[in-house]
């Protein structure tokens, strides 16, 4: 992995690919590389370790150009970050070239049988096996769609490949199998990438690749064919976002932009969902009928931010449902969740392509369940695999560590959560209208948060001199105080653990100095007392507190030595602004640290292996 670039057509094709493998930069990736059909019908090809400006800086004496060329960013899986390894991969003759996202389990056993008949392989990868595959069945029958169908046929794991060759200089192939593909369709030309913001200024017309799909690509035709061959016919969807909303937008940093952008996520997670008449809400038709039916329990599955939203979910659901709510990685899922006929099975997923959580869906799926998808990206594979699918409608999301998507998440769990409530008659209509009506103040609530940036500012740079830090909360604070702390390490290289407050007594008071800060956030609930309790045991052992907390709170001024304030309100609708202050808290400290925010080192926007 990471991003997959392909095109056919009428313009510069190395300029295309440079530009489109920038447009995915965000997808994180250590190594990068061109390869395109030139005007003498061969396959010239170029790589390089770092950034795409790196690769671009070679690619100034690279004269190729041609009607063909593929382009790849690597995020390392399997092999060592250098240039031998990364994409693209050509066959013994260099009459090949492919790019490949996912994982070839049975690539030893391959090699060895190749080996044997005479391929020589140039890198320690598993996808160059893809090349020499390709490259072995289209001697026999020169065709490269026929010859990609039997390498597929032969391997065992996931991809998102594509391919060309110099025998059919204007053609692209293209196959997927649990990693994503998508189509750009142009005038006299074509696009195939692993997301849409790689080509949209080009085209917003977009084919979404669908399971087990095989796609024959030139500059003037796009036929889709089924795994076994057989034609389908292919839907041709309209992206309705600019590729300005994928820009900063003269923000510093892509996540700084995307923090500042949640007034409006919301809004759109809300769009359409809540009544301005009566205040009920409403999914659609799917949805309304997946959640008609009488579930017994619900599991809900995610990885990483979205498992902190899962968590979240969880207390929402059971605060308001009396339901049994289960929350488990996906990666755990397959081997040790548990299924029953009458549950809902939700998987959270901001790309909508996380291969752990579309397998616990499939597994779900299998063993009877019903599913809902939440993910951000409308035809991405979680949509197609779940029964039914609720959008977050963020609009796109560059910089790796989530930020609007997260938010847009606890929206639609609590939205979720107050509709089964009520249709089990566990919620009374004042209540329940209550709470919508709240939910559409926190774009107004975050606005506030604005406001106090320099407060924020002040403690980050206190923040910023620290080793570790932990994080604690109570209830539905306590995944909040998770989500913070992994905001926190993966953006400033800070060591940074969330834990229940009462759990800091069991272990981890054993770590806490004068130079290891703690970070507590509260609210004036039943665990309000709890807290301040915890927070004194703190104190008297040495650390600095950071509070976050209430407007109207003026007992905790005589605990914590720094307190950052959000608006005060229900419980539910407190949680956004307060996450808003942890994700600024988290970004200054990087700031202050140097960082390089957008694209933290060894992690990825888009995991599509296991």
């Amino acid at each position: 992995m990471c991003g997959i670039i392909g095109y056919t057509g009428y313009r510069n094709t190395k300029t295309v690919l440079l530009n489109c493998l920038k447009r995915l930069e965000y997808r994180g990736y250590d190594s990068a590389g061109i390869s395109i059909n030139n005007e003498k019908s061969k396959i010239e090809t170029i790589k390089a370790v770092g950034e795409i400006k790196i690769l671009e800086k070679k690619a100034e004496s690279f004269s190729a150009n041609g009607p063909s060329g593929i382009g790849h960013s690597r995020w390392a899986t399997h092999g060592a970050v250098t240039e031998e390894n990364a994409h693209p991969h050509t066959s013994c003759h260099q009459e090949i070239a492919i790019i490949h996202n996912g994982i070839i389990e049975n690539f030893k056993s391959l090699q060895e049988k190749l080996t044997q008949k005479g391929h020589i392989f140039k890198s320690n990868t598993d996808s160059e096996i893809l090349a020499h595959l390709i490259e072995e069945h289209y001697e026999k029958t020169t065709d490269l769609k026929k010859a990609v169908e039997k390498t597929i046929q032969e391997i065992t794991g996931s991809y998102a490949l594509v391919a060309m060759t110099d025998k059919e200089p204007e053609k692209l192939i293209a196959a997927r199998k649990d990693s994503p593909l998508v189509i750009g369709v142009g005038d006299n030309e074509n696009f195939i990438a692993s997301d849409v913001p790689a080509f949209l200024p080009y085209t917003k017309r977009v084919i979404f690749l669908e399971e087990g799909d095989i796609a024959e690509i030139t500059k003037t035709k796009i036929q889709l064919y089924q795994s076994d061959g057989s034609k389908k016919e292919h839907e041709i969807n309209h992206v309705t976002w600019n590729i300005e909303d994928a820009e900063k937008s003269g923000f510093t940093h892509y996540m700084l932009k995307e923090i500042y952008d949640q007034p409006e996520s919301i809004q759109e997670a809300l769009r359409g969902r809540i009544s301005d008449f009566d205040y009920s809400i409403s999914f659609p038709d799917a949805v309304e009928e997946l959640l008609s039916q009488p579930f017994e329990s619900v599991s809900i599955v995610a990885c990483g931010t979205s498992y902190y939203a899962a968590l979240l979910g969880k207390y929402l659901l059971e605060s308001l449902t009396s339901l049994p709510v289960s929350v488990t990685y996906s990666s755990e899922y397959r081997f040790f969740g548990k299924n029953y006929a009458h549950s809902l099975v939700v998987a959270i997923t901001q790309s909508g392509e996380t291969l752990d959580t579309l397998a616990a869906l499939k597994e779900a799926r299998k063993n009877g369940a019903s599913t809902l998808a939440i993910t951000n990206i409308i035809g991405s594979s979680a949509t197609r695999i779940a029964d039914a699918y609720l959008l977050m409608q963020s609009g796109p999301e560059i910089g790796v560590a989530a930020t609007k998507t997260f938010t847009s998440q606890i929206v639609l769990m609590a939205l979720l959560s107050l509709c089964l409530s009520l249709r089990y008659d566990k919620i009374g209509a004042d209540d329940f209208h209550h709470h919508v009506q709240q939910l559409k103040q926190i774009p107004r609530n975050i606005r506030k948060i604005f406001d106090t940036i320099d407060e924020i500012k002040h403690v980050a740079k206190k923040l910023s001199t620290a080793y570790s830090a932990f994080f604690i909360g109570r209830g539905l604070w306590y995944p909040l105080a998770r989500e913070g702390a992994l905001k926190l390490k993966e953006i400033s290289y800070i060591h940074a653990e969330g834990f229940p407050a009462g759990e800091l007594k069991h272990g981890p008071f054993a770590l806490l100095t004068k130079e290891t800060p703690v970070v507590a956030i509260l609210h004036k609930g039943i665990t309000y007392d709890k807290m301040l309790a915890n927070i004194g045991e703190i104190k008297a052992r040495g650390p600095s507190v950071i509070a976050i907390a209430e407007d109207d709170d003026e007992d905790i001024e005589k605990y914590a030595d720094h307190v950052l304030r959000y608006p005060t309100d229900g419980e539910i609708e407190c949680l956004i602004p307060a996450t808003v202050i942890l994700q600024l808290l988290s970004y200054y400290t990087a700031l202050y640290r140097d960082c390089p925010i957008d694209k933290p080192r060894n992690l990825a926007k888009s995991v599509t292996v296991e």
